[in-house]
């Protein structure tokens, strides 16, 4: 919005300017004074040998030595009531303009024109008289660049209004730092430091830009004084700023250079505060040596500390860092401009209105937005994977819990229960050879069921020490290929099949017998989940140093939220099943110093993926 703004005020001047009639005058006569008193009269009288020509196109004259104000006279075009004259450039503290020896305007103020526009208000009496113009004050006096003739409301809204384009991009700047320094209220405090120095160094930006602009001259020119201190605060303010929110980004430089910078700096400002305050307290009878370090000791130091950063940047941006190369690239254009205009304003003895540096500013500032919104964009995404981790850990630790009550109740319990089921059976078999033939079937079917409580005991066992008794280096597909040998004729009955893609010298560390347990138990599950035609594919490859296991079958699958509670205790979705095996087969892979993860979409199968570290002898 801001970048349409100054866009469209330029072409709709330029587009409702299209068929006015203005005169610009070709050229004047220029006569030195080497008085500050002026006399109208002795002017006007004074012999036309002491008056040169000035083309309106040539240089300005520069005031011999001792001259101490500047006479200039030149004949109006025929002019309508409600006319105006307007200089493109006025330099000086005093300016005033007579007819006929009539004074039409006084500066009546003490004002230091800089090269500003001046627009002074002719009536239809004034057309085709000589007008004289007196100058003087300052370092330097007297006008430059066109001098125009024509109607007062045309010149005000087009040629002046020029000018607005200054004070709607500085206004957009300060309300842009206002509405930034309300969002850094309601932002952590660690980001507050950061985004602070950011909206200082974008209002001061700002407030130089309205200061400097010659259309606010124009309707305060009696408030000079006040802008001109305006505008020593903001640069003040800027220069510090900017150096202090350079070393957040990128930290204190090669041997603290940027720190000692940046203290340097804050010094300077300080005193440059001090003794605006005390020649304030003058009456500003220090003008010349405040004059002095505020434009030509800070403008040494701009430079000094553009071409220092603009080295900075470019060092880390070639080092990849990415908020270096963005703020590289906005800074590269400011300082570029800002340098070259600096350096052509003091080459021409201060004579040059700086134009172009702030549409390098506005670019420099947008660069810097943008960083700013990076950082708070990577904060946010930063705190999003750091939610994501503590919910998983959080999830790890709830399931670690309940691993460890199970582990400590299987310690305590299964040994105690499996001794006396293996006598009772023992004594069921006994009975069992001296009975009957019904009651061989009831004591058959009680065997059966002794039998599978000391299945779900072993599993306990094995829940409750996972550790490796031997651990030995052996090969993961000769141990596979066991395991297959084992389940075929499982599979075969739930009419499916198993296939082996394995890798030839897949070696692990671990125990073989655990190894075997877990992948029986993995198969098994995924032989359960058949239906007609079921697959099941058994691959076994290297990536890095991990070997990889993945076991895929066609099966009927799960949902999302069965994946989810895979491996909690007693959890399973088989009729008769205890939940107990894959327990046992997370615990076996979590020894081995593995991992496991579970892939599964309804009606399409499941997939199980396992990682365990390469042997170091492979």
């Amino acid at each position: 919005m801001l970048l349409l703004v100054i866009a469209i005020i330029p072409v709709g001047i330029a587009m409702e300017w299209g068929g006015h009639k203005e005169v610009a005058l070709p050229a004047w006569q220029l006569k030195w004074e080497h008085a500050v008193l002026h006399d109208i009269q002795e002017a006007m009288a004074a012999p036309s040998g002491e008056w040169r020509t000035v083309q309106a196109r040539a240089d300005r004259p520069q005031p011999p030595a001792g001259a101490d104000s500047v006479w200039l006279r030149f004949s109006l075009p025929r002019t309508e009531a409600n006319s105006a004259l307007l200089i493109d450039k006025v330099y000086g503290d005093s300016l005033k303009v007579y007819i006929d020896r009539r004074l039409i305007y006084d500066s009546s103020e003490v004002i230091n024109y800089s090269g500003n526009k001046v627009l002074i208000p002719l009536s239809g009496e004034d057309s085709a008289k000589q007008l004289y113009l007196w100058s003087a004050g300052g370092k330097d006096f007297g006008i430059g660049g066109k001098v125009r003739v024509g109607s007062y409301d045309k010149l005000l809204s087009f040629y002046v209004k020029q000018d607005l384009v200054d004070i709607v991009i500085g206004a957009a700047l300060i309300f842009m730092g206002g509405a930034l320094m309300i969002c850094l209220l309601f932002l952590k405090p660690e980001f507050f430091s950061g985004g602070l120095f950011l909206i200082l160094v974008i209002i001061s930006f700002g407030v130089l830009l309205i200061t400097y602009s010659p259309f606010l001259r124009l309707i305060v020119n009696s408030q000079e004084r006040l802008t001109g201190i305006c505008f020593d605060l903001a640069l003040f303010t800027l220069l510090p700023a900017f150096t202090i929110y350079f070393e957040q980004l990128f930290g204190p430089g090669k041997r603290g250079y940027t720190t000692r910078l940046r203290n340097f700096q804050l010094a300077y400002s300080l005193f440059c505060l001090g003794g605006l305050a005390l020649n304030a307290v003058l009456s500003f009878r220090f003008d010349y040596l405040y004059s002095f370090l505020t434009i030509n000791v800070t403008g040494v130091l701009i430079m000094a500390q553009f071409v220092y950063l603009l080295y900075m940047s470019l060092t880390y941006a070639l080092r990849g860092n990415k908020d270096a190369v963005i703020f590289s690239m906005g800074f590269s254009v400011f300082a570029f401009l800002s340098l070259s205009e600096l350096l052509i304003y003091y080459f021409s003895s201060e004579r040059y209105h700086l134009y172009w540096w702030k549409w390098g500013m506005v670019l420099f500032v947008i660069s810097l937005i943008v960083i700013l919104g990076r950082r708070f964009a990577g904060s946010h995404e930063q705190a999003l994977e750091y939610s994501r981790e503590l919910e998983k850990f959080n999830n790890d630790l709830q399931r670690s819990e309940k691993m460890e009550i199970i582990s400590e109740l299987a310690a305590s319990v299964a040994h105690e229960v499996r001794n006396p089921l293996q006598v009772t059976r023992g004594f069921l078999q006994i009975l069992g050879e001296r009975s009957g033939k019904k009651e061989k079937e009831y004591l058959q079917m009680a065997m059966e069921e002794l039998d599978r409580a000391s299945v779900i005991i072993t599993d306990f066992l094995t829940f409750a020490k996972p550790g490796m008794d031997t651990v030995d280096v052996f090969e993961v597909s000769g141990e596979l290929k066991h395991v297959s040998g084992i389940l075929v004729p499982l599979a075969n009955l739930q009419g499916g099949a198993i296939e082996l893609h394995l890798q030839e010298d897949l070696q692990v560390s671990g125990s073989p017998a655990k190894f075997k347990q877990a992948f029986i138990n993995l198969i098994k599950n995924s032989i359960e989940s058949l239906q007609e035609e079921g697959l099941i594919v058994v691959t076994a490859w290297k990536t890095g140093s991990h070997v990889v296991i993945s076991v895929q079958d066609n099966g009927e699958g799960m949902k999302v939220s069965e994946l989810a509670r895979l491996g909690e205790p007693y959890y399973s979705n088989k009729t008769k099943g205890t939940g107990l095996g894959l327990m046992v087969t997370f615990r076996i892979i979590e020894a081995m110093n593995g991992s496991i993860e579970f892939q599964s979409r309804k009606g399409e199968g499941t997939e199980v993926i396992v990682k365990l570290p390469a042997s170091g002898n492979n």
